[in-house]
């Protein structure tokens, strides 16, 4: 019997901001500005009902008649002759897209791809001083049958971290099950938590497990715990005291041997301080905490992340060569504070490989215009030891002798390029620096890239 394909999921490059959209195997969705398509893209150069996907044996691409028209980048066949060579299409025309092609809605950029990291947690990277001995703590936790809790920012990998508990643990024979609670509401959150029986609500057609169920002889992962519901805590706070639990309309409870590892960026003490979150259940869950740092202090690993990203998103586009990562593109991801931790590192990553037709990511794939807002300098603070504060006197000329420092040196590169008539490897040349770090610098100083002269 042949394998299912993995499904299918469309990447929308939009405004800086990257999204995933799940689509189905077969139907048609349409793709535009306005709220009522398969997928919103909120870019001015998107049509309210721009182009539409129909889904089946095959993917077929048809612009709907669109202000800013609709491109594919890579070669695609006609679903009539396949003979297309012109990116442009017309409307009502209809193309066959293949995954790891990507095509544009004016200027947005979308990519179709196979979701094959379906169920695959990648293996944690460890590279900052600070996450060794996090990973060497959680070594020890592992053996154990404590509750976890994790803590940490939005996005610096808490899963990643919970998965590798599992892994090191007696349990890791067991199912890992993670459940996201601030994507359910109280309702169903419930329903995936504890099971129900048949009928117990309408649509309940059959009895299911819930997760606390069938993760038995494993792990139970409860991201973002910190949202839920009042109701549920407590309903929660029975399950873990007695070890058994009761299906939604059940009348006898059911015992279950789980270990939960549990995940929120919310500051759960000052959350029963306010009286939104139990003080039992939060002692139940934090047998143990770990903090994950943000990625803006882990900045050793930033290069290893962004290389394995580019490799994972390589292989889901069926590129045949990982692009590799230019010292100045590295700078600027080295020297940004990264509000968004390690998914929005990914999702930067992703972008980048998607623009990039070479063999290098080069600054120009990367959101300047953000990067730059938060990372003024393109070289990343260095990681030694800091010396010894300077003298009052000394630190209060420092922030303005640097400004001129670099007001000096910008004006030095413009005058470079004039004289050089706007060749950038002449004016390296003249300046004593490689051409890399010219490119590097005019993006950090924000001059314009000239075109050399006849």
């Amino acid at each position: 019997m042949k394998d299912r394909p993995a499904p299918l999921k469309l990447m929308v490059f939009a405004g800086g901001v990257t999204s995933t959209h799940d689509l189905p195997e077969a139907g048609t969705i349409t793709l535009g500005r306005s709220s009522d398509n398969g997928v919103c893209i909120d870019d001015p150069s998107v049509s309210r009902r721009h182009a539409a996907l129909h889904l089946g044996p095959e993917v077929l691409l048809e612009d709907l008649g669109s202000a800013n028209g609709t491109s594919v980048r890579s070669p695609v066949q006609d679903a009539a002759t396949a003979d297309l060579s012109q990116s442009r299409l017309a409307p009502g025309r209809r193309v066959a897209v293949a995954p790891g092609a990507s095509f544009h809605l004016g200027s947005t950029v979308l990519v179709l791809r196979r979701d094959e990291r379906a169920g695959d947690v990648p293996a944690p990277v460890i590279r900052d001083e600070a996450m060794r001995k996090l990973h060497a703590m959680l070594g020890r936790v592992a053996d154990g049958t404590i509750s976890v809790l994790l803590l940490g920012e939005t996005g610096v990998g808490k899963e990643v971290l919970a998965h590798a508990l599992h892994q090191r643990s007696p349990r890791a024979a067991g199912p890992f099950v993670a459940l996201h609670c601030a994507a359910l509401t109280g309702s169903l959150l419930e329903s995936e938590l504890f099971g129900h029986e048949k009928g117990a609500f309408t649509g309940a057609v059959s009895a299911k497990a819930g997760l606390l169920e069938s993760a038995a002889g494993g792990t139970v992962f409860l991201d973002e715990v910190g949202e839920l519901p009042p109701d549920v805590q407590v309903k929660l706070l029975r399950v873990i005291e007695q070890r058994e639990v009761l299906r939604v309309g059940a009348l006898r409870p059911r015992p279950i041997d789980v270990r939960l590892v549990s995940a929120t960026h919310r500051d759960l003490e000052a959350e029963v301080a306010r009286g939104t979150f139990r003080q039992d259940l939060f002692f139940r869950l934090n047998g143990i905490a770990l903090t994950i740092p943000p990625l803006r202090e882990r900045v050793a690993e930033i290069a290893e992340l962004a290389r394995v990203f580019a490799a994972r998103v390589s292989a889901q586009l069926v590129r045949p060569l990982v692009p590799t990562l230019s010292p100045e593109a590295l700078a600027l991801l080295e020297g940004y504070r990264w509000p968004g931790n390690i998914r929005e590192l990914r999702n930067t990553v992703e972008r980048a490989v998607v623009l990039c037709a070479g063999p290098t990511i080069l600054p120009e794939h990367l959101p300047l215009d953000r990067m730059r807002a938060a990372a003024p300098s393109v070289a990343p603070p260095p990681l030694s030891v800091a010396p010894p504060a300077p003298p009052p006197s000394v630190a209060a000329a420092a922030g303005p002798l640097r400004n001129e420092i670099e007001a000096l040196e910008r004006q030095r590169i413009v005058d470079a390029l004039e004289q050089s008539a706007g060749n950038q490897t002449q004016a390296a040349a003249l300046l004593g620096m490689p051409r890399r770090t010219l490119v590097a610098k005019l993006v950090a100083y924000n001059i314009p890239r000239p075109r050399k002269r006849a």
